[in-house]
């Protein structure tokens, strides 16, 4: 085949994936309206840059390279979460909601230009060099940042074990910036943690929502119940700060674990009424309906969220802490013959009562900031002397092996405030609660 036969060959695929792209994202609409008609025009305009692109730039340029290049673009103008996932950072994609993957561990947004901190997590590099939510990367490696998109910036971080990534920080209510050589390591999340705070009262930590969890959480209450001597709990507390999400479907299953029945979550994509789901609960033998409190942050984003929204709609439990991040929209994985997939923003999470939770988060029933003691009697915040004594602003969530009830209150307040709920459920909430 001759080089101009070749070159019309790869402009002749590109426009029909484009079109492809198009005419599958405009769903069953006839293709004889003047905006469909309007399509033509616009590939026609692209294959004419992809052939000057092809004669005239400075360097040699490959097929793939381009049509690659060309489709990032289109996702990427979208929105901070649709993307192009070329095959390697499929298959990256894929074992990290088995809950293994190379990096750091910090799950990351892009927001005003940059890409932010949801939430490093708990047992993993980042989150040991002391990264926090909220917090903007400015630098990687020395590299400007400012409008890179999510995908370039998850590719710079990871990297192989033992190798180190330098990340120059901005922190809200911290003057100058702070950096940060974090070693990257194998990432092994165990997504839910538990064990008992005192007689009759569990605790359950849910890091992440991947393949395992619901399983994992059903094994938790289980345990939980042997260590109380085979005795019903009094009280259990879910703890989902810092948990930046995961997978749509084990929040759903994680939610249907403390609820009988009606709607979970709904999602709605463009057109409201056709492409709304909604998930359900049902009612199982081996449900926990005992007292429930969730512990939440602004670390908490995405199927924590949706979790916490349900649970909170139906005054199943009482939720305490902080205002959750606001990540509620979905995105759907469409893989596509070469290994490769598109990330691709389709929907809207709203809770049972139709709450959005994008960029709007959850409110807790009882905001209780983690950076408050009590003394004589009286709840306040920490002083700024107290303040300056620590490196940032926030107390640290205590790591599962390190909670302490006895010291609970100076340590993880908003704990220690779930635990106390827990105490005075019947009061609260009412006998019959």
């Amino acid at each position: 085949m001759g080089k101009k036969a070749k070159l019309s060959l790869s402009l002749f695929l590109v426009v029909v994936f484009l079109l492809g792209f198009y005419i599958g994202a405009q769903g069953k609409r006839a293709v004889t309206s003047t905006n469909d008609k309007e399509i033509y025009e616009y590939l026609k305009t692209f294959s004419d840059v992809i052939d000057l692109v092809k004669k005239n730039y400075v360097e040699e340029t490959k097929d793939k390279d381009l049509i690659y290049s060309a489709i990032k673009g289109i996702l990427e103008s979208l929105d901070p979460h649709s993307s192009f996932l070329p095959p390697d950072m499929y298959k990256d994609m894929q074992s990290e909601t088995k809950g293994e993957f190379g990096g750091i561990g910090i799950e990351i947004t892009i927001k005003d230009g940059f890409p932010t901190v949801i939430t490093p997590i708990e047992d993993t590099p980042a989150y040991k060099a002391g990264l926090k939510s909220g917090d903007h990367i400015i630098r990687i490696d020395g590299k400007p940042t400012k409008n890179m998109s999510l995908m370039d910036v998850v590719k710079m971080i990871r990297g192989a074990k033992g190798k180190s990534v330098s990340l120059t920080i901005v922190r809200e209510g911290t003057p100058g910036v702070k950096e940060y050589n974090i070693v990257r390591d194998i990432i092994v999340v165990k997504s839910v943690k538990f064990r008992m705070l005192e007689d009759n009262y569990g605790y359950v930590r849910i890091v992440q929502f991947q393949e395992r969890t619901s399983r994992d959480l059903n094994n938790a209450l289980k345990e939980l119940e042997k260590a109380n001597k085979e005795k019903p709990l009094k009280g259990l507390i879910l703890d989902l700060r810092n948990d930046p999400g995961g997978l749509l479907e084990q929040a759903v299953e994680v939610s249907d674990k403390f609820l009988t029945d009606d709607v979970i979550v709904s999602i709605e994509g463009r057109q409201k009424e056709e492409n709304k789901v909604k998930f359900y609960a049902k009612s199982r033998k081996d449900d926990y309906l005992g007292p429930l409190v969730v512990l939440v942050n602004e670390g908490s984003a995405s199927a924590s969220e949706i979790v916490a929204g349900a649970l909170q709609d139906y005054k199943r439990a009482i939720v305490v802490g902080t205002k959750t991040f606001g990540k509620g929209s979905v995105q759907t994985i469409f893989p596509l013959g070469d290994g490769s997939a598109v990330r691709l923003t389709t929907a809207k999470y709203f809770t049972p009562k139709g709450r959005s939770i994008q960029a709007e988060g959850i409110t807790p029933d009882i905001v209780v900031d983690n950076n408050m003691v009590k003394t004589k009697d009286k709840i306040v915040p920490l002083k700024e002397k107290d303040l300056e004594k620590r490196n940032d602003t926030d107390k640290d969530i205590k790591k599962l092996e390190d909670i302490n009830t006895k010291t609970l209150e100076e340590e993880d307040f908003q704990l220690h405030m779930g635990l106390q709920i827990l105490k005075s459920w019947e009061a609260l909430r009412g006998k019959s609660s």
